[in-house]
């Protein structure tokens, strides 16, 4: 059976400035005097934005708690209550090689505090985790649920839009491309768009040190698709928080905006999705493993409206029961089924043990929650 007919597009982004010079002055002037960029990245107000900014450190940290507090003005990040009472502290939780600077320097992820302040009585109360810190309660989850050892691969779509007219890159101008089928991992020129992202993105990452296990384009043509982990515990969140600023920062030098909307196109196109991959000291065990996933998903199932109202804003959206989703109304699961909440693996009843995928999160999830609600449900209740 012939494919539709798919053109490629004369669509032209350019970059805002000049790359080639950023790029000779940035691999020319390599004697930083012995000094160490810290570029720290926390998420912003309104809970899906990543900010970031830099500092000089004299030596290079062995670990995150070598590295000082800091602060920034929470009052332009919707985080604070106004100038007159603006900052909040970031702390050091993860440290990566930074792939934009090169050399020994970092990208620190980080999280958000109050400051201490001195109470009425003239003790001093410590820093206290600010309302949109969602880490704050999932480290402590991860930390009572540690000897299950919880293993995590969270699958990241997103889809490029022109930053000009926020239209999907590479589709006609006011139009739409050919019918989705032709798109989905596909190869050549009007299939695969703006690879170059997906591929700096890739490699972004693993100079990083992120656990970025693979890429793929998706159904949806300019829409992409990776894969983090597996990781244990808080560290599932941290990567994937820090693979979105990495990719947001690519997108930037490109002049393209990466979008993680769950539905970014109304109507016969598929949604972007945020699958979780998930299992536990017990689910893997051989022999027994396949028993504690079926409890799994029974405790998932009585607490299915909790998980989906926490699962994305917008995920209505996406979650019609078309398109590869189950309807967000009714919990399910199945043996290699892609229309359920829960999709377990044809494998995992042969081998009697496993993971399974939870396949309800959206794209814009927030994986410190989505990671928590998963070990609080299956392991603490």
């Amino acid at each position: 059976m012939s494919s539709p007919a798919v053109f490629s597009t004369d669509e032209r982004i350019g970059s805002l400035l000049d790359q080639s010079i950023t790029r000779h002055m940035m691999s020319t002037l390599t004697d930083q005097g012995g000094k160490i960029c810290a570029e720290y990245v926390w998420i912003g107000g309104n809970g899906g934005d990543v900010r970031s900014k830099g500092r000089t450190l004299d030596k290079m940290p062995e670990k995150p708690e070598d590295l000082p507090m800091w602060n920034y003005d929470g009052s332009s990040t919707g985080q604070a209550p106004g100038p007159t009472d603006s900052e909040v502290y970031l702390v050091a939780r993860a440290i990566y090689k930074d792939p934009f600077r090169g050399g020994d320097n970092i990208l620190v992820m980080c999280d958000t505090y109050e400051p201490p302040r001195i109470m009425p009585d003239g003790s001093v109360k410590d820093i206290t985790p600010i309302p949109t810190n969602t880490r704050h309660a999932a480290a402590e989850i991860m930390k009572r649920a540690e000897d299950e050892e919880p293993w995590f691969g969270i699958e990241q779509e997103y889809t490029l839009l022109n930053a000009l007219t926020k239209w999907p890159l590479g589709w006609p101008k006011g139009g739409y491309p050919a019918p989705q089928g032709p798109y989905y991992c596909a190869a050549g020129a009007g299939l695969s768009i703006a690879r170059d992202i997906c591929e700096v993105h890739y490699r972004c990452c693993l100079y990083a040190g992120i656990a970025i296990s693979g890429v793929n384009g998706e159904v949806l043509p300019s829409q992409w698709e990776y894969q983090v982990g597996p990781v244990i515990g808080i560290a599932g969140g941290d990567q994937l928080w820090m693979s979105r600023y990495i990719l947001h920062r690519i997108c930037e030098m490109y002049n393209v905006e990466c979008t993680f909307d769950p539905k970014p196109i109304p109507g016969d196109w598929n949604g972007a999705g945020g699958h979780v991959n998930y299992s536990t000291n017990g689910t893997r065990k051989e022999g027994t493993g396949w028993e504690v996933i079926q409890e799994h998903c029974a405790k998932l199932g009585k607490r299915h409206a909790v998980h989906i109202a926490a699962y994305g804003e917008g995920n209505e959206r996406r979650m019609t029961g078309m398109h590869e989703t189950s309807n967000m109304e009714n919990f399910a699961w199945g043996v290699g089924n892609r229309a359920c909440s829960i999709r377990v693996g044809r494998m995992v009843p042969v081998d009697k043990c496993g993971y399974y995928e939870d396949r309800r999160p959206a794209s814009n999830l927030d994986p410190y929650v989505v990671t928590k609600l998963l070990v609080e449900t299956t392991l603490l209740l």
